[in-house]
């Protein structure tokens, strides 16, 4: 008897597809769909799902819940209420619940969510992480100022990664920003302390509340910077050597972080920051696969399959692979100055014939697509090689070489 496994996939996007493949693949699933747009007829993915139910809303609970509920109808009893995207952590933890599912509880799901409780939680615990405070009012923001200083990072507390996240670096345009986002008792805002330095993410896999691994990559330059000026071209590295004291330490801090935050089985992306004295801190801390191709690089650097992986963690409670890493990766993010479409894209020739075999895949900028909000721009080139120093090589010369030009 197959095991019945939901996927809640709003849109069928290629970083969703990716895992709603992976999960397909596995022995034993029968694997349903709560969606918003299901993938194209007569597309690749358009076979995927034994059956599918559309929702009009993709980030209401009550939708999630009823979805479950009718595919629960069709097909009997559903063994996992499985997804990727951070924004619905909590509310297929709540359709678990209602359902009986094993998985992830919503108390567990909330407290990844909440960034301000989960800081809350993780300073509890004795590890490191940024001051903050929930800003209620403009007395609040001016206590939380004098106590931290500038500049400060200001984020929603269920915020998404980097996602409507900036700096302020005085108390006018503190108590600005505080005014135009309208904070009151209902409508807090996070407030953070910057912290500097070198930025990295790590990854894990945990199963039965221990994380079972764990995958680093750094930031080139930090978030924050990249969100702050969209012309930069940023990348995102995985470094072969993973033998250095600052691995170890944040491997430490990071699977206590998980142990604190109470998750079961699933994957982590954990942002953390290594200061200019040479100390850890914990930015934030999400209950899903990475973004910026980092799942796609993990694969490449330790030759395995990441989607499978995690499909492996969250259906199968087993951890798939061996996690040795064996090469170095990164990815280059093309973006550009001004704003309007993208009219043209140079350089990439050269860097095609610079680069050769080390290109693991690449999406260039589409001519006349209206510029990309996102921070991931509007391309990406995928570079890897058994020297980090070629990798970092490749990377400045895509950086340097490729150039985005925009009209209105």
């Amino acid at each position: 008897m197959p095991r019945n496994v939901v996927f809640v996939a709003p849109f069928p996007i290629e970083t969703t597809m990716r895992f709603v493949r992976a999960t397909a693949k596995l022995s034993d699933v029968r694997l349903l769909g709560v969606v918003h747009t299901p993938p194209e007829p007569g597309s690749a993915d358009a076979g995927l799902y034994h059956d599918v139910v559309r929702v009009t809303e993709p980030l209401s609970a009550q939708d999630t819940i009823d979805g479950v509920e009718v595919l629960k109808r069709r097909h009997g009893k559903i063994d996992r209420v499985v997804g990727i995207l951070e924004a619905l952590m909590v509310q297929m933890a709540e359709a678990r619940e209602h359902h009986g599912v094993p998985g992830t509880s919503r108390k567990t799901a909330e407290l990844f969510r909440d960034k301000a409780r989960m800081k809350d939680a993780l300073r509890a615990a004795g590890l490191p992480v940024a001051r903050h405070k929930l800003v209620t009012s403009e007395a609040d923001a001016l206590a939380f100022a004098n106590e931290v200083g500038f500049p400060i990072v200001l984020k929603p507390p269920a915020g998404m990664g980097a996602k409507a996240t900036f700096r302020v670096t005085s108390e006018e345009a503190f108590l600005r920003a505080v005014q135009g986002m309208n904070v009151q008792p209902e409508q807090p805002v996070l407030a953070e302390e910057f912290l500097r330095g070198r930025e990295f993410s790590m990854e894990t896999i945990t199963l039965g509340g221990k994380a079972r691994t764990a995958s680093f990559s750094q930031y080139l330059p930090p978030c924050l910077e990249v969100l702050e000026n969209p012309w930069i071209q940023w990348a995102c590295l995985l470094e072969k050597e993973l033998d250095h004291p600052v691995y170890a330490e944040a491997r430490e801090m990071g699977f206590a972080a998980v142990e604190a935050l109470g998750l079961d089985d699933g994957f982590t992306h954990m942002e953390w920051f290594q200061r200019a004295d040479g100390s850890l801190a914990i930015g934030e801390i999400g209950m899903r696969p990475p973004g910026a191709n980092i799942s796609l690089m993990t694969g490449i650097v330790h030759g395995i399959d990441p989607y499978r992986a995690w499909a492996r963690a969250v259906v199968d409670n087993e951890l798939d692979a061996p996690w040795e890493r064996k090469r170095a990766a990164g990815c280059a993010f093309l973006r550009g100055m001004g704003q309007g479409r993208v009219a043209r894209v140079t350089g990439v020739s050269e860097v095609h014939h610079a680069l050769g075999d080390m290109v693991a895949e690449a999406k260039l900028p589409t001519i006349g697509a209206t510029k990309a909000d996102g921070y991931e721009g509007d391309g990406y080139v995928v570079v890897h090689d058994e020297s980090t120093g070629e990798v970092r090589a490749a990377l400045k010369k895509i950086i340097e070489t490729i150039r985005v030009e925009y009209a209105g």
